[in-house]
């Protein structure tokens, strides 16, 4: 059996028996502290069931299970106790999120009982996380695929957001959620119903008429109902959404950590957005950072503090000439791709990715691509 099991108890005496009623069973790993569980999660982990003793010296089972939670949120935890205090009960369920409540004395068949079905209730989360961030993000990554031969231009911008995005969570010291890098990576989809001259002075930094404007800044709602009829995509689809609207953050609380994977969510997409719109007008790094703080926006400054750790703009490039063959993601076109008889098929400033490699590649077979071409390539 690969998932492990680490029990937590201050009795030598109980984990011997522990020991040998389960290690036959179960891979089981055991600590006399809350503090060495913690130890034991951080450096031996990852485990699928955690169980703690409930009084133990300095740190109590309910104290202990709330850290393992922040430290392994996916781990199952049980608490075994002989202390019949309902006031105990309450604080480890709640602060612990505890899957199962066991009584001290526990007799063995009942203790691997508990385990056991503690391991199939990892393996199901286990199993909704692998269809939430593999399959239905690969099927989300075909979308974006299509998106980048229809519009080369939104698939590139859709790539910078997510880049942003996950370096702004990283900035801000946040754990690591799906739902964030996927909602800036697609959050260009709506961009499909927009015509291309809209998008092409969009991505040359032209005004747009009112109309325009009004038909550019629709895209996100467009996504955003096509999102929200996908099961479990509904806060993928509120991100998207407000990409562009207002969004009020006075309400929240002051420390961004404390907010709801929505809420960080919006904050971090709407960030990128702007921050992107700034740099690709030509705006330094610390300048975008001091537009957005004195914005409208209302951005909270641990977000505006993140941008200076951003890599995105400051990267160094040399400009080289390449072919097709040379390209690989990340390039940025130097000059206009164009076909032998001077049809543009790329504009110069679009950033290369794997989508547009392959449909450049199936170009330069057919109609032909103009060879060498200028690239700013990363050092």
């Amino acid at each position: 059996m690969s998932e492990r099991v680490l029990f937590v108890d201050d009795e030598p005496n109980v984990l011997e028996g522990i020991r040998r009623a389960l290690r036959r069973q179960v891979d089981l790993q055991t600590a006399s502290s809350g503090a060495e569980g913690l130890r034991l999660l951080e450096g031996a982990g990852p485990f699928a069931v955690v169980i703690s003793d409930m009084r133990m010296p300095t740190m109590n089972g309910a104290q202990f299970l709330a850290k393992a939670r922040e430290q392994q949120p996916d781990a199952v935890r049980m608490i075994l106790t002989g202390q019949a205090d309902l006031e105990a009960t309450i604080a480890a369920v709640n602060e612990g999120h505890i899957f199962r409540f066991l009584s001290k004395p526990c007799p063995s068949d009942q203790l691997l009982m508990a385990v056991e079905d503690g391991l199939k209730q990892y393996r199901l989360l286990t199993a909704e996380k692998v269809l939430l961030e593999q399959t239905l993000s690969g099927s989300v990554r075909v979308l974006i695929e299509i998106l980048g031969m229809v519009v080369p231009a939104a698939s590139s911008r859709a790539t910078r957001l997510q880049r942003c995005t996950l370096e702004l969570a990283a900035a801000l010291g946040l754990a690591p959620q799906w739902q964030w890098g996927l909602a800036a990576f697609i959050s260009q989809i709506g961009c499909v119903a927009l015509p291309k001259e809209i998008l092409s002075k969009v991505e040359a930094g032209l005004a747009l008429t009112d109309e325009e404007k009004r038909l550019y800044e629709s895209h996100p709602e467009v996504a955003g109902k096509l999102l929200a009829a996908i099961p479990r995509l509904e806060d993928v689809a509120a991100m998207v959404t407000a990409q562009f609207g207002a969004i009020c953050f006075s309400n929240k609380p002051k420390e961004v950590d404390q907010w709801d994977v929505r809420g960080i969510g919006q904050l971090l997409l709407r960030t990128s957005v702007e921050f992107d719109r700034l740099i690709g007008g030509g705006v330094s790094r610390e300048a975008a950072a001091e537009n957005l703080r004195a914005s409208k926006l209302g951005l909270p400054p641990s977000i505006i503090k993140a941008l200076a750790h951003l890599s995105i703009s400051s990267q160094d490039r040399v400009v080289r000439q390449v072919r097709v063959k040379d390209l690989s993601p990340g390039m940025i076109l130097d000059e206009d791709l164009v076909s032998p008889k001077g049809i543009r098929l790329v504009p110069c400033g679009q950033e290369v990715t794997r989508t547009l490699i392959v449909r450049l590649t199936s170009i330069a077979a057919g109609v032909g691509v103009v060879e060498p071409f200028r690239a700013r390539i990363p050092i």
